[in-house]
């Protein structure tokens, strides 16, 4: 099978990302990752407004917080369950009135509930997808035993060979796992040091970060990369490709793996349609929207029905077995977070 059309064009967009949007319903604005412009994700909005969205994308959650503080307007973003509460509390998003959307009864309570998600029973983000970032590996060129350990990372033998996901939350859960955090709310100073030394040794054999899943794929692909910190979805769609090397995704190293949740959120000063903004929420937590998700991009769905059926015939388990043994990226303390932004960018800065 070809690698889907939305993903090469996720792809080229990544390269652009500071400038491009996507224009369609300009009653419309979501503020989003690169790929999830793709209408099998919300087939009942494009049904009743024969349109999708405007979009315009960012690579980076800290990039998008910057640029709605900077004044750029948008009616939803896509924030992960690291962000929602730093958006919360500089007053960027608004509540999501969850009596508006009658599709709001599929989703799994244990996501809704979840911290930062929803505080004293105002709900603050949709929750919709989630998945890992675990060691994934160019199998036809690493041996299972070289995969086997975070550790990989850092190998001088693999200078050159190596790409990141270009996220501080998923740089940081790499490089707290390797020092033997599993909860990085409980990170002290040195552990925080030991993290970021870590990810100052696996720089040096960083041949290119990656911005999102599409840009992941290709570097796999190409056969430039053979070890990728990165999403479920680089391996997912890649098996697909009769021409793509054989690429694994290593959940179960000696160190594990992290896991996360992301979601919608309303926007402060929304520019479009609060209607339109309401239905592409619903649209988001249909039954084919999820299986869409499950089936065709390899991450996880909130919509807790699907998931015990399409979810459960692909391989799927409940989330709380799900992230046993890995660090979920759940929200740290601000002043611990301001410090992964600015270290990391220092590390990808050669310093």
């Amino acid at each position: 099978m070809n690698l889907k059309p939305v993903n090469i064009l996720a792809f080229i967009g990544s390269l652009f990302f500071a400038n491009l949007a996507v224009a369609a319903d300009n009653d419309l604005i979501v503020f989003d990752w690169g790929g999830y412009e793709d209408p099998g994700f919300f087939g009942a909005y494009v049904e009743k407004y024969g349109d999708s969205p405007t979009y315009s994308f960012f690579s980076d959650e800290e990039e998008a917080f910057q640029k709605v503080r900077a004044g750029f307007r948008a009616d939803l973003g896509h924030p992960c369950s690291q962000s929602v509460v730093k958006w919360r509390n500089a007053d960027i998003i608004v509540p999501i009135d969850t009596s508006r959307l009658k599709n709001w009864g599929k989703v799994d309570p244990g996501f809704a509930g979840m911290e930062g998600f929803q505080v004293d029973g105002v709900q603050w983000a949709l929750p919709i997808d989630w998945g890992a970032t675990a060691l994934t590996y160019n199998a036809d060129e690493v041996t299972e035993a070289e995969a086997s350990s975070l550790y990989a990372f850092a190998d001088p033998k693999f200078k050159g060979r190596v790409s990141l996901i270009d996220n501080v939350d998923d740089a940081y859960a790499l490089g707290f796992l390797a020092v033997g955090v599993m909860d990085w709310t409980k990170a002290t100073d040195d552990d925080f040091k030991k993290a970021s030394d870590f990810l100052r040794k696996v720089h040096k054999n960083v041949r290119q970060y990656h911005a999102d899943g599409a840009e992941g794929s290709a570097l796999m692909k190409s056969g430039e990369i053979l070890l990728e910190w990165t999403w479920n979805e680089v391996a997912f769609t890649l098996g697909w490709e009769e021409d793509a090397p054989k690429v694994v995704f290593n959940r179960g190293t000696k160190e594990g793996s992290s896991t996360w949740v992301c979601g919608y959120t309303m926007m402060k000063d929304a520019p479009g349609s609060e209607e339109k903004a309401y239905d592409f929420l619903d649209a988001w937590l249909e039954d084919a929207s999820a299986a869409y998700m499950l089936t065709e991009w390899g991450y996880g769905h909130t919509n807790k029905e699907v998931m015990a059926t399409v979810g459960k015939e692909n391989g799927w388990e409940p989330l709380e077995s799900y992230t046993e043994g890995s660090l979920f990226q759940k929200p740290s303390a601000p002043e611990l977070r301001e410090r992964m932004i600015k270290e990391f960018e220092l590390i990808k800065s050669g310093f």
